[in-house]
């Protein structure tokens, strides 16, 4: 059995976690490897899920070693983390042998070029996304303040480092696939690049174990009355989510379908989204919001007649999978979403599961909600295009590959 030691900046107690770490680790332990994982917790939300996420790791054979995350001050703080990291990668390395370093993004495979150096282990770098450019096209960064340019440019080196040193490379989209192998900086491009989506438990999302009833329960809990439809959104909304563009669309929705509710399933404040609703002129009884738990998910999304998201469609974004696509598509809930994010609009223009918006304009809103009104969504077929494109278990078969690969040289 092979030992792997993974590398997390992201918490395995945040959602992100849950969703897109634990499960692919889970399913490689079942596949022979033997899991070390680190991972930088909140406080918050570790004081909150840390059982819960501990004996889901034991169950699942996973060693998780959860360290503190730090967040200010600003830079100094990711130094220190990074230090921590190496402590108890170091750790791990002396007392067990090591045979691969999976790193997810850029922090982790910081230490993993330094584990390289020191005990000559490879490491995978898992990129996730243009981890550097995300920061600047985010407004994180600003590149005319003389200390981010330097950190910028300092992670673009590294970005290029990791990607010579890497015994193999992880991108989220084929997009992202095509631009790096573009990149003339990097020594001995086409680099090994191996695409793997951000996945969903099709399982866990699986619309056969919703029953009329669950539904018609959360339905009477969130006061949707009878022949009320239902535009949804799933997760956050933070940096990247368009959201007043979103509340446009919905606007102009109710202007030709008056019985139409807009649902945020969301752990962000109600009171932020309430005023943007004002601002918009909306009638807040036209807006429902509730902080649902992962276990709450498929059956809150399933209420749905459509999905909305918008992102900022930046240069960095070509790289971005987002996770709620696999999850809504899985309970074949038509998507309406904007082009220019990874491979969105390719796979929603391959099995027909929605509409994509290319402008952010009445105009755009208005052809897009008439044609949702002529169009029959076959939900069979965007369930069979989550299925083909996004399952958990395919993306887990890839990383296996990966595995074997290097671990055979």
């Amino acid at each position: 059995m092979k030992n792997i030691l993974y590398l997390s900046y992201d918490g395995m107690t945040d959602p992100l976690g849950q969703s897109q770490v634990i499960p692919y680790l889970g399913g490689l332990r079942k596949k022979g490897y033997r899991i070390w994982l680190i991972s930088f917790e909140k406080p918050a939300a570790y004081a909150e899920n840390k059982v819960l996420i501990r004996n889901i790791c034991m169950e699942a054979g996973i060693e998780w070693y959860p360290l503190r995350y730090t967040k200010k001050p600003a830079v100094i703080s990711a130094l220190f983390d990074i230090w921590q990291m190496k402590r108890m990668a170091a750790k791990i390395c002396r007392k067990h042998t090591i045979s691969l370093v999976h790193c997810r993004s850029y922090i982790s495979s910081m230490t993993g070029v330094w584990i390289k150096k020191k005990y000559s282990i490879p490491f995978i770098f898992d990129m996730r996304g243009f981890w550097p450019d995300e920061r600047v096209d985010g407004k994180l960064w600003d590149l005319n303040n003389p200390l981010y340019r330097q950190v910028y440019n300092f992670f673009k080196q590294r970005e290029k480092l990791f990607l010579e040193q890497a015994a193999h490379t992880i991108c989220l989209t084929y997009e992202s696939e095509k631009e790096i192998h573009s990149w003339k900086h990097i020594q001995n491009n086409p680099v090994k690049i191996t695409v793997i989506p951000c996945c969903a438990d099709m399982d866990h999302f699986d619309p056969d174990r919703i029953s009329d009833e669950l539904k018609n329960e959360w339905r009477a809990r969130l006061k949707i009355k009878d022949g009320e439809r239902i535009l949804s959104y799933v997760g956050s909304l933070g940096t990247w989510y368009m959201v007043e563009e979103m509340l446009d669309f919905f606007r102009i929705q109710l202007q030709s379908d008056t019985d139409i509710r807009f649902l945020f399933i969301t752990l962000d404040r109600a009171e932020n989204i309430l005023e943007m609703v004002k601002i918009k002129g909306i009638d807040p009884e036209k807006i429902i919001i509730y902080a649902g738990s992962r276990n709450d998910m498929p059956a809150l999304i399933s209420l749905s007649d459509y999905a909305i998201f918008f992102i900022i469609p930046a240069y960095s974004k070509m790289a971005s999978s987002p996770t709620k696509q696999a999850e809504i598509m899985r309970l074949g809930i038509p998507l309406i979403c904007n082009d220019r994010i990874g491979d969105t609009s390719y796979v929603v223009d391959k099995y027909n599961a929605g509409i994509i918006i290319r402008e952010f304009n009445t105009a755009s809103y208005r052809n897009a909600i008439e044609t949702l009104t002529k169009t029959v969504f076959d939900k069979k077929g965007i369930r069979q295009g989550a299925l083909e494109f996004y399952n958990l278990e395919t993306g887990i078969e890839r990383y296996r590959q990966v595995y074997s690969e290097i671990l055979s040289n």
